[in-house]
């Protein structure tokens, strides 16, 4: 268990990075402009957790693990070290951004040079984390916990030891087991387990049985998987279009004996290094790519949107944070929202307006939103504004635009003549969009001006982006109309925000470029009443979805109906883990997660009569049958740290699509085992409209008197499911991978 091993799974035995960390170093950790305090960090020796130590106190404390941290940002990018630190200290200082709502870490180092050093070791040790494999992952968290074990640190594990080890690994085994496990992993017979004992134990911990039984039925070449046989099991389970050349392939690129590889045999080592990898992921691996038309008209897609964006927490006294743009760009979203009113010294500033959220310079959002924007995705981003700004102020916006943004802000329509369809992703990759308000017609841009028919300004009732209950407290605050400033009036071009009148008035009056955003409550009621006219409203136009106003805690509503009936913007909170968000993140998992997902070819039809509702004949209809087994699972994290607590793991498959698709299904529970459970339960589901489902599978902890604890999910799209033998990732809450868990299933889909 020494520190040799730990290395060597990260590959970086002897690198001077890993040691800069182990030794470790001061650095003056900024909370505000008064506070400053020097704090000694280092990298624990299971390479994986940071401590820090108090100058004062001499006390040490785990501050974070390195799977924690999102990312590291070199210099004063921070909010907090923008406001705390000063200019010429720029290269000293950087910041550790975490995963899910952790406060930001913000540290100064005493020179540059020491600065970048912890930047481009800490960037190195979670590149190496992040690039282990499968099993990799496995194994260093198992030594982990085997070290977490050893109390006294003599790289022995007693029976004492054994037992607190399993508590930690998620395994409830009776005193009888445990015995009988050390026993026979005890051949020095000297009361504790060292080197081979302790590797033995290993194995006899990680034999999953039911791989024995799947590769021992193919095996048929002296035990061994020839390329033939290999090709066999991907034609007959894995339902692929195989060549022998592609089981070579495999054999070459996953077989761990160099032997083994010579004759082109694959051992079961190999075998199971295979279906941990991308090719045995329950998750096409074609679909992690780009493999969609990019070339068809932007509102053809449903694209990843988010709804105060701003916002950390909740909407009434949550904290605003320019941070909050940069996880959520960072996700894939592509419309993010501002919420701009009038600030302090001239400069505008974004909040949820009347209450006691946080507000943040407008400025300083914009530069956060070009820093981040196209580090996922290179696709647009739609700068969704609300704007409550004066004139003046509105002026100031459009200044700060154009000049952070530069050439990047779209600012006249593509092509030198008025345009008659929206440009497509391709066509605006690396590009922002601005939604809001505008004073005269897009053909404007070609010809004399035309007013808007009014005085050119922005009435409150107009404002369909408003919740009900802020437009009641506006209007009897304010009692006015809002004035729109030209120049800002003049960057908004293919998304022009107007109120809705109905579907036919639309049809007869409103030009593509110009859309209405809908209250989640009035956008269920027409995808429910009349979802084929709200399908042929989205083959024209766009349509933007926000949250009730009620949802003061930020909570989400089911996007599915909504995209459904076409809607592309249908904006979550991205602040808040829910199932809702689940879906959201599942929906936009494939095509390069790059935020835009192209919709079905009867949802790209003004002729089509497809609804979600009634479901009548039509291309849509392709009825499918899915067949799923829940084989098993493994290395579930533990819900309850308490130490004796241990997970009594259940699964549920949970199908989200339209009405007469929905459903859910549940395995028993398994108690006290987190480790290892196995189901071997069947499931079967109809599929009718595969296009538009998503498969959900949740792991939770049974409890027979509250609500059941929810433990890990992945949601794919029905349409990129690999069929046999797969491996299922686990996100947590946050959206985030669990390293080393997952499910095992068998998957069939077949024509109804």
């Amino acid at each position: 268990l020494s520190l040799l091993l730990t290395a060597s799974l990260y590959c970086m035995e002897g690198d001077t990075d890993l040691q800069f960390l182990l030794v470790g170093g001061d650095l003056l950790k900024v909370r505000s402009s008064s506070w400053k305090k020097t704090r000694f960090y280092k990298l624990q020796e299971d390479c994986q957790t940071m401590w820090h130590e108090s100058k004062k106190t001499f006390k040490f404390n785990q501050t974070f693990s390195i799977k924690d941290i999102s990312v590291v940002r070199a210099g004063r990018q921070s909010e907090g070290l923008r406001k705390n630190t000063e200019e010429p200290v720029e290269g000293r200082c950087f910041s550790i951004i975490f995963k899910g709502r952790r406060k930001n870490l913000d540290l100064m180092a005493s020179s540059e040079e020491e600065a970048k050093q912890w930047v481009t070791s800490l960037e190195k040790i979670m590149s190496n984390m992040e690039n282990l494999n499968s099993q990799q992952k496995t194994e260093h968290w198992i030594f982990n916990c085997l070290r977490k074990a050893d109390k006294n640190r003599d790289n022995k594990l007693s029976l004492k030891e054994l037992k607190d080890f399993l508590h930690q690994i998620n395994i409830e085994v009776d005193d009888q087991y445990a015995e009988k496990l050390f026993q026979e992993c005890d051949q020095s017979k000297c009361g504790h387990l060292a080197g081979d004992e302790i590797e033995h134990f290993y194995s006899l911990l990680t034999h999953r049985q039911e791989i024995d039984t799947i590769y021992g039925e193919y095996a048929k070449t002296t035990g061994f998987m020839s390329a033939e046989n290999l090709l066999e099991f991907l034609i007959k389970e894995q339902r692929e279009e195989a060549t022998l050349a592609d089981a070579h392939r495999l054999i070459n690129k996953y077989e761990l004996d160099d032997k083994a590889k010579e004759k082109q045999l694959m051992t079961q080592d190999g075998f199971l290094m295979y279906l941990h990898m991308p090719e045995g992921l329950v998750l096409n691996p074609t679909h992690k790519a780009v493999h969609q038309d990019m070339s068809q008209p932007l509102n053809h897609y449903f694209i990843s949107s988010s709804h105060n964006t701003y916002l950390m927490e909740d909407q009434l006294k949550g904290p605003s944070s320019t941070e909050a743009y940069a996880r959520a760009l960072i996700k894939g979203c592509r419309c993010v929202e501002l919420d701009c009113w009038d600030g302090s010294d001239g400069e505008p500033v974004i909040y949820h307006g009347y209450t006691l959220t946080s507000k943040i310079l407008f400025k300083d959002t914009i530069k956060a939103i070009k820093e981040y924007a196209f580090k996922t995705s290179d696709y647009p981003v739609i700068l969704s504004l609300e704007n409550h700004c004066s004139v003046e102020q509105q002026r100031v916006m459009a200044q700060h635009m154009s000049s952070i943004l530069g050439s990047a802000l779209l600012t006249s329509p593509l092509g030198d003549q008025m345009p008659t369809d929206f440009p497509s992703p391709e066509e605006l990759k690396g590009r922002f969009l601005v939604k809001g308000k505008r004073l005269t017609k897009l053909e404007a841009c070609f010809g004399p001006e035309e007013t808007a028919g009014d005085d050119g300004s922005l009435t409150e009732e107009e404002e369909d982006d408003k919740e009900e209950e802020e437009e009641e407290k506006k209007k009897a605050t304010e009692g006015k109309k809002l004035k729109l400033a030209k120049e800002l009036s003049d960057m908004v071009i293919y998304c022009k925000s107007v109120h809705f009148n109905g579907f036919q008035d639309a049809k007869d009056n409103l030009g593509f470029y110009e859309m209405s955003s809908f209250k989640e409550r009035k956008a269920m009621a027409l995808a429910e009443e009349s979802a084929n006219s709200y399908i042929h409203h989205n083959v024209d136009k766009l349509s933007r979805i926000y949250p009730a106003g009620t949802r003061t805690d930020s909570s989400n509503y089911n996007p599915v109906p909504l995209w459904n009936a076409g809607c592309q913007i249908v904006s979550l909170n991205f602040q808040t883990s829910c199932n809702d968000m689940d879906v959201n993140q599942g929906r936009f998992l494939t095509n390069g997660k790059t935020g835009y997902v192209l919709k079905p070819a009867y949802m790209r039809d003004l002729g089509s009569e497809f609804d979600p509702i009634t479901l009548t004949a039509g291309p849509w209809l392709q009825h499918k049958t899915l067949h799923l087994m829940i084989v098993s699972a493994q290395q579930l994290p533990k819900v309850n740290q308490k130490k004796t607590s241990i997970v009594d793991a259940l699964v549920k498959v949970e199908i989200h699509g339209v009405p007469a698709d929905t459903a859910d299904k549940e395995t028993p529970y398994i108690e006290n085992n987190g480790f290892n459970p196995m189901w071997n339960e069947n499931f079967k589901f109809d599929v009718y409209v595969p296009e538009l489902a998503l498969v959900r599978f949740v792991v939770e902890d049974h409890d027979s008197v509250t609500d059941n604890d929810f433990v890990g999910q992945f949601t794919v799209p029905f349409t990129s499911l690999q069929m046999g033998y797969r491996h299922v990732p686990l996100l947590n809450k946050e959206g985030d991978p669990l390293p080393s868990a997952g499910l095992f299933v068998h998957i069939m889909i077949m024509d109804a």
